[in-house]
């Protein structure tokens, strides 16, 4: 009975070691991608842009939240094309994800520009299912 509760207690304790390990790790890469993102204050500008037919909405990051944890805005039946220059910092990667509207088989593309050169760029129908465009921040590289 004592050998019993010994291995459950001993059990227990490993779980809860392993438990506590996966959160700090966890915390610590955040905690590294934050310091990461405020030593890379670097603000830059860059210009989305959706053209094509059939979409939805489009959700970009406009520069609010974090370089982990990005806010992003939605525009609902953008009228196309569709044109918008935002201003990131640090890490924040550069990101449009058009959506499609139901039943929508249009071409769409959507490209990323950074001082003149395009950075990301993605045609094809119904462009949700590649992702949309996401770029590496120019802060970076």
């Amino acid at each position: 009975m004592k050998t019993h509760r010994l291995a459950r207690t001993g059990a227990l304790a490993a779980a809860l070691l392993l438990a506590v390990t996966a959160c700090s790790a966890a915390d610590a890469v955040d905690g590294a991608v934050d310091q990461v993102d405020k030593a890379v204050d670097e603000k830059y500008e860059v210009t989305y842009e959706v053209t094509g037919k059939g979409v939805a909405s489009i959700s970009f990051a406009a520069g609010a939240g974090t370089a982990t944890e990005p806010q992003h805005e939605t525009v609902d039946a953008p009228s196309l094309p569709w044109v918008k220059t935002v201003t990131l910092r640090g890490i924040m990667p550069p990101t449009v994800l058009p959506v499609a509207a139901a039943g929508s088989e249009g071409q769409v593309t959507c490209k990323i520009t950074y001082k003149g050169k395009v950075i990301a760029e993605q045609t094809g129908e119904a462009l949700t299912t590649a992702g949309g465009c996401v770029a590496v921040s120019p802060a970076v590289g």
